[in-house]
Parts: C-alpha cells; structure tokens; sequence
C-alpha cells in the first residue's frame, strides 16, 4: 500500500492506492473515512488497483471551511483523483453517500468513469412525498442542532439495520466521531436534498448497476436504488449484509463486488494479462 495527499481546490486528500490491474476507486459515504474500505481494499488488491481516500474535510484530508458542501465539490474531487492516480478513467463503487458523490460524478464527469456500481444510495427525496423517510436528513440535521451531533450520530447509526450491533475498528471509529459535526452541519443537507440527473445516466456510455443488501430489504436506504434502477434502465443486485458488509466481513462481501467489477472490466476492456496467466 501507498499513501499519499494530492492538493485539489481549496484542499488536500489523502489517499491510498493498493493492488495492480484495473483502477476502482472506492468513495465512502458518511463519515468520509477511506478506512471503511480497507480490508475490502486489501481483498480486492490482487485483481485490481484499489483508490481510497478520505473525503475533503474529514478525517485525514483537510478543506474543512465554514461553507457548506455540495455534491459538484465532492464529485469534483472525486475526477481529480481518477485523473491524477488512475489516469483518467476509473471504475468507480460508491457506498451509501459515497454512492449518491459516485452517482453526481457519473451524470457531471462521464468521461472518467469506466463502470459504475452504486450500492445503497439513501436518495430519499426519489420515494414518495407521503412516505415516513422522505424528509429524513432535514429530522437528523435538527436533531444534531437541537441534541448535538455525537448524539444525532449515534441515533443516525441506529436507523440503519445491524450497524450498531457490529463493531467499527478503533481508529475509523475515533475519526468518524470526529467528523460527524461536519458531516451534520456542513454535508448533509446537500445528500439530503439529491435527486439523480436521470436523464444523464440514462445516456451514459458505460455500465452502471445499484445495489443493495440482502439484510436491508425494504430500508429506507435500500429502497431508493430499485427506483434509480427502474428510472435510468440499469440493472441491478442483491448484494450480501448489512449496510457496510465490506466493514465487518469484507471477503464475503468483496466476492461479490468483485464478480460484478470483473465482468464491468471484461465488457469494456481486453482482460488483464495477469488475470489470464497462471498465478
């Protein structure tokens, strides 16, 4: 594994790049901690060359201001480490807000992505105006005004099946703490307020799929991926566990990122020599 930081506008990025073969760049959600992905990262190293990073303003990157943040940003950042450690072009997998960022960059910067897969993009504002979930960031946002946001975190963790029983790693849990009056007061309200461009991902020239868990079955943050399926044409998969398998169990959950990577990689691309000659 290699470290680094790469200056973008008005901030820099810390990154991690490990692995050979065709670039993924992985995009956390909240929390904006590239150390979620690690042991996916560390599973996935020996087909690919896997991007994490933190996300401006958190963690271990800076750009922490008192402007609030919006998605173009994020999406912005997001191309300038394709361009800069993936040579311009990039599979790219999204997590949670991760995956609405990995979505904003697919309809903004088309011409970086090589495949997209979007798992569990909590995109509320596609289900009804009638349903409990619709204006769900508003309630966490005043919550964390009204309670302070280590409270509204823990709550917020709690919405999410099977999370707050599995146990994070001691230091992505001190980092992610250390975010969460970020991500309340300056990130939210724009992950909050998404609503995909459906035409441009409809006219996407290369493979976008959404996914969600099989634990999370009709979850708010799981149901507005069959939607965004259904409304840009794109298929999409069932994946094992909870919101964020690839935390606590990411062998199981890398096998099936990995199939659905390989096969994007094998329709656009030549396949990898090293995936073809004995190991």
């Amino acid at each position: 594994m290699r470290s680094g930081m790469l200056a973008v506008d008005g901030a820099e990025l810390y990154y991690e790049v490990r692995g050979s073969g065709p670039e993924l760049l992985l995009i956390p959600g909240a929390g904006g901690d590239g150390g979620f992905y690690q042991g996916l990262a560390e599973d996935l190293s020996d087909a690919f060359t896997v991007i994490t990073y933190d996300r401006r303003g958190n963690s271990r990157s800076t750009g922490r201001t008192e402007e609030m943040m919006t998605l173009t940003q994020q999406a912005s950042d997001a191309k300038a480490l394709i361009n800069e450690l993936a040579d311009g072009k990039s599979l790219v997998f999204g997590n949670s807000g991760g995956a609405i960022i990995a979505l904003t960059l697919a309809a903004q910067y088309p011409e970086v992505i090589r495949g997209l897969i979007a798992h569990e993009p909590p995109a509320v504002k596609v289900l009804p105006e009638t349903d409990e979930w619709f204006n769900f960031f508003e309630k966490v946002i005043a919550r964390s005004e009204e309670a302070g946001a280590q409270v509204a975190a823990g709550e917020f963790v709690q919405t999410m099946r099977g999370e707050s029983d599995a146990p994070w790693p001691e230091d992505v849990q001190q980092r992610f703490f250390g975010n969460v009056e970020f991500l309340f007061s300056k990130e939210f309200a724009d992950f909050g307020r998404f609503v995909p461009d459906f035409d441009a991902l409809k006219a996407a020239k290369f493979p976008i799929l959404l996914g969600a868990g099989s634990t999370d079955r009709g979850a708010y943050y799981a149901r507005p991926s069959l939607e965004i399926a259904k409304r840009v044409g794109a298929p999409w998969a069932e994946f094992p566990g909870i919101h964020m398998e690839f935390l606590h169990r990411p062998a199981g959950f890398g096998a099936a990122l990995r199939a659905l990577a390989t096969e994007m990689q094998s329709r656009i691309a030549d396949v990898p020599e090293r995936w073809t000659t004995e190991g």
